[in-house]
């Protein structure tokens, strides 16, 4: 007779090879595109309400792929963003294959399990919410999960975590506590970061020109959500600014 617990239990050892198997790298996603957009999936927003509450984590995404993003942001805190872990899973089954960052704020390891059993290819650390000792635990735990590691930081306090030598170091232009937005904080911090940092720059980007500024400054990737998400086809208007640069 078959013995199904067997079975069930060399099933279960396959699922955990995928869990831990490499993902899709963001870092070298960003180093080797020529635009170095991160497209982000945001429906909602604390301090402007749904962006786009009808938005379909099955149709978004995937458009962002076809019309030249390098990787894909996908905001999963549900109460002040209207996110889920299981965008990304949906996401993914509809065909996505590039990196995902899963943008959240991360403050427990539980967190990192969640974000590599829904398919993501790195994480969001957050310097503000963090100890640099904590942020270390959780990068080193990232690491083991075969996530890669965007570490965001906004002031110039906050720098000295990037002694900690993350896979990308993000620079927030918007600030946490009041949501006031600019880009000037992304030139201002460049550099001061470590020359061999892969640079991100995140929030207010809502022109090429400014892309084109930031790569001078030293960046390679570039985070841009609202900027597509507020209009009627964010994908085609990501192919439209793709065109632009």
């Amino acid at each position: 007779m078959k013995d199904v617990l067997t079975d069930i239990v060399a099933h279960k050892r396959t699922e955990l090879e995928a869990l831990y198997a490499p993902k899709p790298s963001l870092r070298k996603a960003l180093q080797d595109s020529r635009s170095g957009i991160i497209a982000e999936f945001k429906r909602r927003s604390p301090s402007k309400g749904w962006i786009k509450e009808e938005g379909r984590a099955d149709i978004i995404p995937l458009s962002y792929q076809q019309n030249g993003a390098a990787a894909i942001s996908i905001l999963t805190d549900e109460h002040f963003f209207g996110g889920c872990d299981d965008f990304i899973r949906t996401a993914r089954r509809s065909g996505v294959t590039i990196p995902v960052l899963y943008k959240n704020f991360v403050i427990d390891e539980a967190q990192l399990y969640a974000a590599a059993l829904c398919g993501a290819s790195a994480v969001l650390l957050i310097a503000a919410c963090l100890t640099k000792e904590r942020c270390r635990q959780l990068m080193e735990q990232a690491h083991r999960l075969g996530l890669e590691v965007l570490l965001e930081m906004h002031s110039e306090e906050e720098l000295e975590y990037a002694d900690l030598e993350p896979d990308l170091c993000g620079i927030n232009n918007r600030n946490l506590g009041t949501f006031v937005t600019s880009v000037d904080n992304s030139f201002r911090l460049a550099e001061l970061l470590p020359m061999d940092a892969v640079k991100v720059s995140e929030s207010g980007i809502s022109s090429p020109e400014t892309i084109k500024a930031l790569r001078a400054a030293g960046f390679s990737g570039f985070l841009i959500g609202e900027t597509f998400m507020k209009t009627a086809e964010p994908g085609r208007t990501l192919h439209d600014f793709i065109a632009q640069l």
